[in-house]
């Protein structure tokens, strides 16, 4: 029986004595027809190594580990080291590192593999409360990544895979969009956890670009002028550059040629602007001098 059965689930916790802290947002997976289309979802295959964040018990690393290359998982809470010893004896591929994944050297440990050189996938049931830290961390580092086959809370992988012109769309899409493609492969009922969680969560496919989605002359402002494009929703472009830039008549001579420049109306809201329109429009902002 797997780890995942929900009498198995039940046992570890009694026989550890284990509670569930809320600061950690622990939630178990009690599911295996899930956590084995989660591993198929992933392809993961003995040519692949895999970073599992937040393994609990073990209940997905014992999926990932019968099928990966080896499988490295950080796991925060120190209580669970000695279950997952327990859980995981069988399995000679798996290493625990009981770290925090937004402090720890990953790229040192990444060299730990046997075979560092294979491609490496981010497959976890990630903590609903620290999502998105994680995820920007891991995509932005330096490390490449193949692909990210993460469980979240269902609302923010809309988000991240949203597409212009819908409600969810903003400068987390972009964000995320901009190193990736991103679809939700399948939704996951609260249901099937322990404790159940209070929302749905979905299983978000993402996979690295062999390159940015858009070619920008400086990174960090085409990131800062998304974000302000949607720091107030409801405003107009003009209203929201405004907010970001400031108001004096000279920063509202550059704003209206930088607009005429990149073609865009400034009536317009930024969740119709997709991301080839703001990489020109910071392009045409940085040219103005705007900074």
């Amino acid at each position: 029986m797997k780890i995942a059965d929900k009498t198995v689930t039940r046992a570890i916790l009694e026989r550890h004595g284990f509670t569930f802290k809320k600061s950690f947002g622990q939630n178990f997976l009690t599911d295996t027809n899930i956590l084995q289309k989660i591993v198929d979802t992933a392809e993961i295959d003995d040519q692949v190594n895999v970073i599992e964040i937040g393994p609990g018990i073990g209940a997905l690393t014992e999926f990932l580990a019968e099928r990966a290359a080896e499988v490295m998982a950080f796991e925060i809470d120190d209580r669970l080291v000695p279950i997952l010893a327990d859980t995981l004896r069988d399995f000679d591929n798996v290493t625990v590192v009981n770290e925090d994944i937004l402090k720890v050297d990953l790229a040192s440990h990444i060299q730990n593999f046997k075979n560092p050189d294979l491609p490496i996938k981010v497959v976890a049931n990630l903590p609903y409360y620290i999502t998105t830290p994680i995820l920007m961390h891991l995509i932005e580092s330096k490390i490449p990544f193949a692909e990210f086959v993460v469980m979240m809370q269902r609302e923010v992988a809309d988000r991240i895979s949203a597409a212009p012109n819908t409600k969810a769309y903003g400068s987390l899409s972009i964000a995320v969009q901009y190193y990736m493609t991103a679809k939700v492969a399948f939704i996951v009922p609260r249901t099937v956890f322990v404790p159940a969680p209070n929302v749905d969560s979905a299983i978000l496919k993402m996979t690295r670009l062999p390159q940015p989605a858009v070619l920008v002359d400086d990174e960090n402002f085409f990131f800062s002028v998304a974000k302000a494009i949607f720091v107030q929703r409801r405003k107009t472009l003009w209203n929201n550059l405004l907010g970001r830039f400031g108001k004096s008549p000279e920063t509202k001579e550059k704003l209206e040629a930088a607009l005429t420049a990149a073609g865009i109306a400034p009536n317009v809201r930024g969740e119709s602007l997709d991301l080839s329109a703001i990489a020109h429009l910071a392009d045409c902002l940085k040219a103005q001098g705007l900074s």
